[in-house]
């Protein structure tokens, strides 16, 4: 059983087909990297996957379960979760709340206006854990509003992982991040996903060689390549559809990091 498997998936705006049947399969505990040119379909790709869009056609499973059609809140109760290309976090409140707010459905808690949040042993533990995970503990009070850019792209990485899912979507994680930002940022995304799968959108091949166990080369809305990075990078059709010596520069650079 795959934990996350995609069959014959297909989507169509009006007469424009943008998503035209991918097949993808990706093994429970596997970091797989997208990649692909501006307009591929990566981001249509993953608002299907999380139910933000409806497939015109095709099989969307989650461990088996086939979650084609259901709302983004029902396939995040199944284990899946997703971070966005524009960071979506509480401004207004700390490290802390914000980490503590996204927690609350996975340890089980319902809304109970008598029951304090301080009461909470098990909440607040488990929070303070996955804030030192993420490298934010001396952030702790610090309103979300008042963090670097990449202090607050890694609290969004907290928020997506805090609900206990077990398969991640990270859409272009390092976007915007100088080079020594992404290097300490991939690191801590390979920690706090251990054990977990991921799928990630990617620009950076530095990223890319750091992260993907597999890459998946996403062209005009088809998968035209889905193997190791040493593989995808000889082959023959990811170089054209990457004008050859612009991925090998790319693909270079990433070796190099």
């Amino acid at each position: 059983m795959y934990a996350l498997e995609l069959q014959s998936l297909k989507k169509s705006f009006g007469k424009t087909e943008i998503i035209r049947g991918v097949n993808l399969a990706v093994n429970k505990g596997e970091r797989v990297a997208v990649i692909g040119p501006n307009g591929a379909g990566k981001s249509t790709l993953f608002n299907l996957i999380s139910g933000r869009f409806e497939p015109s056609s095709g099989t969307i499973k989650l461990h088996g379960e086939d979650i084609t059609g259901k709302r983004p809140y029902e396939i995040s109760r199944r284990g899946l979760a997703r971070s966005f290309q524009i960071t979506n976090i509480f401004s207004r409140l700390s490290v802390f709340e914000n980490l503590r707010c996204a927690a609350l459905f996975a340890s089980g808690q319902k809304y109970s206006f008598w029951k304090p949040l301080s009461k909470l042993d098990e909440l607040n533990d488990r929070t303070e854990a996955l804030m030192a995970s993420l490298e934010l503990k001396r952030r702790r009070d610090v309103p979300a509003s008042l963090l670097t850019y990449s202090e607050q792209r890694a609290l969004e990485v907290g928020l997506t992982i805090a609900g206990g899912g077990d398969v991640i979507l990270l859409d272009e994680p390092t976007a915007g991040m100088s080079h020594s930002e992404t290097d300490r940022f991939v690191h801590l995304i390979r920690s706090v996903t251990v054990g977990k799968t991921l799928l990630t959108v990617e620009h950076d091949m530095g990223v890319v060689f750091g992260l993907a166990d597999r890459i998946a080369v996403l062209v005009y809305g088809e998968v035209i390549a889905f193997d190791t990075p040493e593989k995808v990078r000889a082959d023959p059709k990811v170089k054209e559809a990457y004008l050859g010596a612009v991925l090998d520069a790319e693909m270079d650079q990433g070796v190099a990091a």
